[in-house]
């Protein structure tokens, strides 16, 4: 399959491709995106070659997906933007359901910090070497993740104290 992107994009996908060639496990382009699967093991090495060699170094967004699949269940999305090229790109990485981990990227970007500690409090995603893995919207003792789709969408009657919604009359 030919992807059509511009030359920054290319040569950034041609240098993943030589430097990476069994650790890049898929690419394509959806929505006019480009997305670059890659091993789990290898996120923080393939995020400094890019950040490096190809001036990624705007790390825009990362995010969970629970695709509620039997193999690979959760995705880390780390969105990508250089600067100076003007590019995007979107690396992904994918793991188990059972205890799902990654490595933190912090160490190359500062920005992914909240980030992954929200990916963490909604899908329970741990990322290992994260300085300060802890829930960032969630109470700490909150034994559930949220955005995983066998959370009820009403919640979890008592599993959390809400705030009362009636106004006062008094």
């Amino acid at each position: 399959m030919s992807l059509e992107l511009s030359e920054p994009l290319q040569k950034a996908i041609d240098g993943l491709s030589e430097s990476f060639d069994d650790k890049i496990l898929d690419v394509y382009q959806s929505t006019d995106s480009t997305f670059v699967v890659v091993d789990r093991e290898s996120i923080v090495e393939i995020s400094k070659y890019l950040k490096n060699e190809h001036h990624y170094t705007y790390l825009a967004d990362v995010f969970g997906i629970d695709r509620y699949t039997s193999e690979e269940r959760f995705e880390v999305v780390y969105n990508l933007i250089s600067l100076r090229d003007g590019v995007r790109l979107f690396l992904k990485v994918r793991c188990e359901e059972e205890e799902p981990e990654v490595d933190s990227v912090t160490s190359v970007w500062s920005s992914a910090n909240w980030a992954e500690r929200e990916v963490y409090d909604m899908f329970g995603i741990r990322f290992s070497n994260h300085p300060d893995l802890r829930r960032i919207l969630m109470p700490e003792d909150f034994d559930y993740f949220p955005l995983r789709k066998e959370f009820p969408l009403l919640g979890i009657p008592g599993s959390i104290e809400l705030p009362n919604s009636t106004p006062d009359t008094e």
